[in-house]
């Protein structure tokens, strides 16, 4: 039996959630946030994009949580790659907030990448991009790039000694991670890193922001 999907927050609401991290949103952009919780819930009941099912915790964890980047960074423009996408976050938040970014959202799995088409038609986002594989396959179809993201990382230095190589050459990495991947993220010498950002309303995700060393590519130790 299918669950209904539930009705769409009011506008009131997810700007006063936006406020709260130093966010505003325009008509457009509320609108879009409804229709893309409404294709999530919907697309959700079908293959497992996320596990939280409230509107209101999506609202606050998926979307505002990925939109702090662009007060936090900030993200304004340029070229923006995240990797391992899966249900779009946090790089469709950060295109709806930030529309002059072009967003390349790389996700191996062929079900959720036509989840993350099916998005980006739907609300008639311009300048992004699906690629379909893994990042470490990747190089010109995306470079150069200003920043790589990614909020679902599980091994960090081959990731980001990728993001770095001369054929990405990424200026900035921008990190959704626990507290407890912070030391191990730090040890990393080829990355100067910005002193962590608490994520509002988080007692535990940081945001973690990293310029890329000049002179030091290819070494990790």
């Amino acid at each position: 039996m299918t669950t209904p999907v539930p009705a769409p927050l009011s506008a009131e609401i997810i700007r006063r959630a936006l406020a709260e991290f130093q966010l505003s949103a325009n008509d457009e952009q509320v609108l879009q946030i409804q229709q893309y919780i409404r294709v999530l819930l919907t697309w959700n009941e079908k293959m497992n994009l996320t596990a939280i099912r409230d509107p209101l915790e999506i609202l606050n964890r998926h979307f505002c949580e990925s939109m702090y980047a662009a007060v936090a960074v900030p993200v304004e423009n340029g070229r923006l790659a995240d990797v391992g996408s899966g249900g779009g976050f946090p790089g469709l938040p950060l295109k709806i907030m930030r529309p002059d970014l072009q967003v390349f959202l790389i996700e191996s799995s062929i079900k959720k990448a036509t989840f993350l088409a099916e998005v980006v038609r739907d609300l008639g986002l311009t300048e992004a991009r699906v690629l379909v594989g893994r990042y470490e396959e990747l190089g010109e179809e995306v470079a150069p790039l200003d920043f790589v993201c990614s909020r679902a990382l599980g091994e960090f230095a081959p990731f980001l000694e990728w993001a770095r190589s001369e054929q990405i050459a990424a200026k900035q990495v921008i990190l959704w991670i626990g507290a407890r991947d912070l030391p191990e993220i730090q040890k990393i010498p080829t990355w100067e890193w910005r002193e962590p950002m608490a994520v509002p309303n988080s007692l535990r995700r940081l945001l973690l922001v990293g310029t890329s060393k000049v002179g030091s590519v290819g070494s990790t130790t």
